[in-house]
């Protein structure tokens, strides 16, 4: 009857212990976080987003695809990126296998020498010899086991997006490099041309003088103008180099040159559609990231809880053990054992109490970095969505001031032929248009920039 009332007794309180443990653990939820107005002067509710198109369907250019499928292939930050997943994809199995009872094989030979008196005078020495199994198994009761799977599981979506990030920064990172090395080029191309015809304007200041329509002074200052032009060229020429080996690195290669086209022949994707700000949060893999790191922190403070309340395990031994090799397989030797028990904290120096209130307060914290994570996003996108209206807006005059200057230079260069114009103008005409060449190369990196950084800031490059 005691035996009868024991066993009920236990089966109430485990059955009250698993119906608890519904309680103590929560269920995750998403935060709740506003995407309205992440775009700036925007309030558009079209979904189609450049995002969701592939990198070759964005850059069109086949030398850059081609850097580009290189850089995925061989960037070590890539790879770094990729291992960490391999690590986290460890640990969650480990997650997975703390279900499993574990179980440990042990051979021993214990060689015993005792005192007369230990041995009562029959036995002073003694060799066992033990072969057995032992294994021990913990009751997922509280919902920690399954706390831990749910944290190693967003452990390993976050090195996964983690990884994505890697990826579209590299193509972001590529893209732009190489619209610099077109830009630069072009920009040495000009500055060189610029420098012949400072040539031809000297010798027709020289040709002038020796007609008496100009000084010394005319000549001079021509030279003084055409050397001001060659003398960039050396920088032009460097910066070239650098962004050369800058390039080189994120392709995984040694510094060198860098096979590219020309920046008059990009096309650029000419509907930029963002979509709806809370596509953010599926397509920015840093966005993903932030969330899957707060899921983490959540599953962690769940944890904590359950410490508080006991912990069911039941462990087992058995195998054989004998004091003599001879009689080690007799059915004498064989013993076993089968042990369960509650372990409850009650005192533990206040460990307990600040896991959770640290779980808590780094749940709180990642879920400041999430939010700020999305704001940061919905800035991004404004900001290369305002680069590329303004780089249209500036190449729409620019076009105008180049026109406008090409015919001053050629008005005041007639002009002076004829005396009816300072040399002064002719420099100044000729200096102005080189400067407005080159902003208009700026203005069109610029814009192709404004697009790559557009791109990335919507989270396309890993799909």
């Amino acid at each position: 009857m005691n035996k009868q009332v024991i066993t009920y007794l236990m089966i109430f309180l485990l059955s009250a212990l698993i119906i608890s443990s519904c309680k103590v653990t929560q269920t995750y939820q998403p935060p709740a976080l506003s995407t309205a107005g992440l775009f700036r002067d925007s309030s558009s509710s079209d979904t189609s987003n450049i995002a969701n198109l592939h990198w070759n369907d964005v850059f069109t250019d086949t030398a850059l695809q081609t850097l580009i499928a290189e850089g995925i292939s061989r960037n070590f930050n890539l790879q770094i990126a990729y291992n960490r997943i391999q690590q986290a994809e460890a640990y969650y199995a480990q997650s997975r296998a703390a279900f499993y009872p574990t179980l440990n094989a042990n051979a021993q030979v214990t060689e015993s020498k005792l005192s007369a008196v230990q041995g009562f005078g029959i036995r002073n020495s003694s060799t066992q010899y033990q072969l057995g199994l032992s294994s021990s198994w913990e009751a997922n009761i509280w919902g920690r086991l399954s706390s831990a799977k749910r944290a190693g599981l967003a452990s390993l979506l976050q090195s996964q997006s983690a990884s994505r990030a890697v990826q579209t920064g590299l193509i972001a990172s590529i893209a732009n490099y190489y619209y610099s090395l077109l830009a630069l080029d072009k920009q040495l191309g000009i500055t060189q041309q610029t420098v012949q015809n400072w040539d031809t304007t000297v010798t027709t200041m020289r040709a002038l003088k020796e007609a008496a329509v100009v000084t010394g002074a005319a000549v001079v200052q021509s030279e003084a103008s055409r050397y001001a032009a060659e003398v960039t060229i050396p920088d032009l020429k460097q910066n070239i180099r650098e962004i050369e080996n800058a390039l080189s690195i994120l392709l995984g290669r040694p510094p060198g040159i860098i096979n590219r086209s020309n920046i008059d022949d990009q096309t650029p994707v000419v509907l930029l559609q963002t979509g709806v700000p809370a596509q953010l949060l599926s397509n920015r893999p840093d966005v993903q990231e932030a969330e899957y790191n707060f899921r983490y922190s959540f599953e962690q403070t769940n944890i904590a809880r359950t410490y508080f309340y006991p912990s069911l395990m039941i462990t087992g031994a058995g195998g054989l053990s004998s004091l003599s090799l001879g009689k080690f397989f007799n059915s004498g030797s064989v013993f076993g054992s089968i042990a369960a028990g509650l372990t409850q904290p009650i005192f533990n120096a206040r460990a307990n109490r600040t896991r959770l209130e640290v779980a808590r307060v780094q749940q709180q914290e990642a879920l400041f970095s999430f939010q700020n994570t999305l704001l940061t996003a919905g800035q991004e996108v404004s900001d290369a969505m305002s680069l590329y209206q303004t780089a249209m807006d500036k190449m729409m005059v620019r076009t105008k001031q180049l026109n406008a200057l090409q015919k001053s230079v050629e008005y005041s260069r007639e002009l002076l032929r004829y005396g009816s114009a300072n040399y002064i103008e002719v420099i100044q005409a000729r200096q102005s248009l080189l400067g407005a060449e080159l902003s208009r190369v700026n203005d069109h990196l610029q814009q192709l920039q404004a697009i790559v950084n557009l791109y990335r800031a919507l989270g396309g490059g890993w799909k």
